[in-house]
């Protein structure tokens, strides 16, 4: 599979052949899901919390006496079926992550890659350097006609580049071992450079 190479000011730079492997499969959706919703769950914090009847602060005292109320036959004011009880079975502080075994997870990758190669949405640099400015790697962008675009580096990012690129919305870098699908599928333009391809490559054999 080959694609043209260009460079950050639209500027040709000849092309690269893509591997088949990563670039060229038929798009699975439901690997696609299994994936996405490993890195979501891993990520969640699962800090979520509420009070059982043993926490909540009324006294422990009976309520009222036993016979001759013509009601039922309460002790505790905590009881989940009071205002202010305790809930019965409610959220407690867990880990919602579970696993996901490595050749499934690069296996996802590449589908998430050649999703985006079929949807004509990847786009191969020469190289993602820069001075340092906003403003000019802005315009670049804007010409270049990049919305909401990941980059992905070799194994690592340019100092400056990252800097340049940091105030600049919808844009995100990263180096090629940060590369994940969740962040690849949420973008619409997946931006690669050829030490990132190269990268990916030996990452993903």
């Amino acid at each position: 599979m080959k694609l043209d190479v260009i460079k950050l000011d639209g500027g040709k730079a000849g092309s690269v052949d893509l591997d088949e492997a990563l670039f060229g499969l038929e798009p699975r959706t439901d690997i696609l899901h299994r994936v996405v919703r490993w890195q979501r769950n891993n990520a969640q914090q699962g800090t979520h919390k509420v009070k059982t009847r043993s926490e909540t602060s009324y006294s422990t005292k009976k309520i009222y006496r036993q016979k001759g109320t013509g009601g039922a036959r309460h002790g505790d004011r905590n009881a989940p079926i009071f205002r202010k009880g305790g809930i019965y079975k409610g959220p407690t502080p867990r880990s919602h992550g579970h696993d996901l075994t490595k050749k499934f997870r690069k296996l996802g990758l590449r589908h998430a890659l050649s999703a985006k190669a079929k949807a004509g949405e990847l786009v191969i640099i020469d190289a993602a350097a820069a001075e340092g400015k906003t403003s000019a790697l802005a315009k670049q962008v804007k010409d270049l006609g990049w919305k909401r675009a990941l980059i992905i580096d070799g194994t690592s990012v340019d100092e400056k580049f990252a800097q340049a690129a940091r105030n600049i919305a919808d844009l995100d870098i990263l180096p090629s071992v940060g590369a994940n699908v969740y962040d690849i599928l949420k973008r619409d333009t997946l931006v690669i450079t050829k030490a990132g391809i190269e990268a990916l490559e030996a990452r993903l054999k």
